[in-house]
């Protein structure tokens, strides 16, 4: 999908380095998710036919619901023999599924079957599974693991592995441990991973079965009816001709892109295939360059209308609309995108860019003539608003955009296309079904042995019941976490065994888990295996650690805004908690934090400025986030300090 965005996109930017066939490969190289097999000839049709049955199946439900957990079976046993069909067992893989993919996908079909053919016996033997449940949940299990590992790495299936372990050794532990337990045997852990609704078949899956699977199919209609090549074309044509233009339409073009692709990797790769040719002609230097591309990527991950698919887990878990996350998710959005503007307008002047003339269309005959690529994106949230549910709501937005692809004969969505677009959607989902299947088998190690409070306790106690010393832990917890496996799935191992160490201590279960997500997400920008950032520095030729720094100064308002919204009061105002007046009140106290900020990291005010006022600037800017009357004033004040001091010496060096 991404790869056509960019290849479709490409004639408009002029002269670029990263074709369509080299953008696939870096998505492969750097995405968190393994590139499926090309599939050819008979098993692509079939393939073709048998996701267009789901995502058919999909939106009919979302219009007929079905009961839960047989609809969550379906869907497993749909999804996992695809996997198995369309993933490679290794990166040296063949494109066509050899006997042992077709066997797993069999064996899949026939142990995911098994539960529903005797669904009724099946659900009141959980507290006595025959012989028979335990061996075809086991198989269950395995296979989910197999598909893990063939979708994003290894690592989270030894996660899950070792939770297992812990849910059986447990009872080994040392008495007086906090994290030990009596210790369950196979059948038990077996019970619980596949026998209720907290193990494969739990929340994750279920997210993945209704809300992301909907909304992959809405991002594939949108990018067969060419909303991809609209979005970058109308960021070229956006801004007017200066210095900081370039760096702004990059913004734009990630955040517009981001709604097709869903993954900071690949929005990162498909707008710097198109735009690192602009920024280097502006003068951009490489790291400076790449670090523009990768904050503009995951800044799509964290937006609204269309935020990762944590988001849809944060509704699930809070038992919210997805409406109201989109609310929660506002001011944050606001206050990372003021910070990269800053930070490109300050760049724009501190490496003597230059505008840039780029072979695009006209911006307003442009959005006057594609311009109802939009509506569907706005319909999503007007029908949120007047309480349509978030799957009825995506679904008349996904009808709204094929029936609007007709107004333009290239990419109108014939039967043909649009069978491929829906059979787009359904493959698109494969590895996120397959990740959050394997969460679920954490989260029912959790819920069985009470790992969550344990932890929770742990953590409460290095940090002293310090609320600021938890959240740092914390942060750096889920960090490190997403360094090693994919967003969906750091978010959920972290809301079930960090996030209580939050709300244990005062915070709301809304801050907890908004907290948990932006660092699940920001862990693509953070060092040392920055993946966003290495697929820039790879379209860049720039040096991955210099272009990591420069991306992690870049989103450095992500790191900081959450912080603010656990650790005060105020806070909650940036969550869109709380009257009017309070929600204008954090958020213009925070976007001056920002600027203080952006200025601090950047160093300039009106000019070059010293380490004296940058260092002045970032205790402003620390304070600000306080968002307490005696901390903002003393910001405020240091920050006024600090302009004087810079306009002084401007003053002097003028004279001299």
């Amino acid at each position: 999908m991404t790869g056509t965005t960019s290849a479709g996109s490409a004639g408009s930017a002029g002269d670029t380095t990263t074709g369509a066939a080299s953008a696939d490969e870096l998505i492969a190289e750097f995405d968190a998710e393994r590139p499926a097999r090309r599939l050819s000839g008979w098993v692509a049709g079939a393939v073709t036919l048998v996701a267009l049955g789901l995502s058919l199946y999909v939106l009919y439900r979302a219009f007929r619901p079905a009961s839960v957990l047989p609809y969550r079976m379906i869907f497993l046993a749909v999804v996992l023999p695809l996997t198995f069909v369309c993933y490679k067992p290794g990166r040296r893989g063949t494109d066509r599924p050899g006997v042992v993919d077709w066997v797993l996908a069999l064996l899949a079909l026939v142990a995911c079957l098994y539960p529903l053919v005797v669904f009724d016996d099946f659900i009141r033997r959980a507290f006595e599974p025959t012989a028979l449940d335990v061996a075809a949940g086991a198989v269950i299990v395995l296979l989910v693991l197999e598909a893990c590992r063939r979708t994003v790495g290894w690592i989270l299936p030894a996660f899950c592995v070792a939770f297992a372990l812990y849910a059986y050794y447990g009872g080994y532990l040392p008495f007086d441990w906090v994290i030990g337990h009596r210790g369950y045997d196979i059948d038990r852990i077996v019970v619980s991973f596949v026998m209720g609704t907290d193990g494969v078949y739990g929340v994750p899956l279920d997210v993945a079965a209704t809300y992301i699977i909907l909304f992959t199919v809405y991002g594939a209609v949108l990018d067969h009816s060419g909303a991809g090549k609209f979005f970058v074309d109308v960021s070229l044509a956006a801004f007017r001709r200066s210095r900081s233009a370039p760096g702004r339409t990059v913004t734009l073009a990630g955040f517009l892109l981001g709604t097709v692709s869903g993954s900071g990797v690949a929005t990162t790769v498909s707008v710097g295939s198109v735009a690192w040719p602009i920024l280097r002609r502006a003068g951009y230097p490489p790291e400076q360059g790449g670090g523009v591309l990768a904050a503009a990527g995951i800044g799509a991950i964290l937006s609204p209308p269309t935020l990762g698919a944590a988001a849809f887990i944060i509704a699930e878990y809070m038992r919210v609309s997805y409406l109201t996350v989109l609310l929660y998710a506002t001011v944050p959005t606001i206050l990372y995108y003021l910070g990269i503007f800053l930070a490109i307008e300050i760049d724009a002047r501190t490496y003597g860019t230059r505008a840039v003339e780029v072979d695009a269309p006209r911006f307003w005959p442009l959005v006057r003539r594609f311009g109802y690529h939009f509506s569907s994106l706005f319909v999503i949230v007007v029908l949120m608003a007047l309480g349509q549910s978030p799957f009825r709501a995506v679904v008349y937005a996904t009808l709204l955009a094929a029936a609007l692809s007709f107004l333009d004969r290239e990419h109108a969505l014939t039967p043909r296309r649009a069978a491929r677009a829906l059979a787009a959607g359904t493959t698109g989902v494969l590895p996120v079904a397959a990740t959050c299947a394997a969460a679920g088998l954490i989260v029912a190690v959790v819920t069985l042995t009470g790992l969550g409070l344990k932890a929770s306790s742990l953590i409460v106690g290095a940090s002293g019941g310090i609320l600021a010393v938890t959240a740092l832990l914390c942060a750096v917890a889920v960090l490190v976490l997403g360094l090693a496996v994919p967003v969906t799935a750091s978010f959920v191992i972290a809301a079930v065994i960090i996030g209580p160490a939050l709300t244990d201590l005062g915070v709301s279960q809304a801050e907890a888990y908004m907290f948990i997500f932006y660092y699940a997400v920001l862990s693509e920008v953070s060092p040392p295996t920055a993946l966003s950032a290495f697929a820039a520095s790879a379209i860049t030729g720039g040096n991955a650690y210099r272009t990591m720094m420069a991306t992690w100064k870049y989103t450095l308002p992500a790191f900081l805004v959450p912080f603010a919204f656990v650790l005060t009061p105020g806070g909650a105002g940036l969550l869109a908690q709380g009257t009017i007046g309070e929600i204008l009140a954090a958020t213009g106290v925070s976007a001056l934090a920002v600027a203080a900020l952006a200025a601090a990291t950047g160093g300039r005010l009106l000019g070059r400025a010293g380490p004296v006022e940058r260092v002045l600037c970032a205790v402003a800017a620390v304070l600000l986030l306080f968002l307490s009357p005696l901390p903002v004033l003393a910001g405020a004040g240091l920050l006024i300090v600090a302009v004087s001091l810079h306009l002084v010496m401007r003053k002097r060096e003028a004279v001299h």
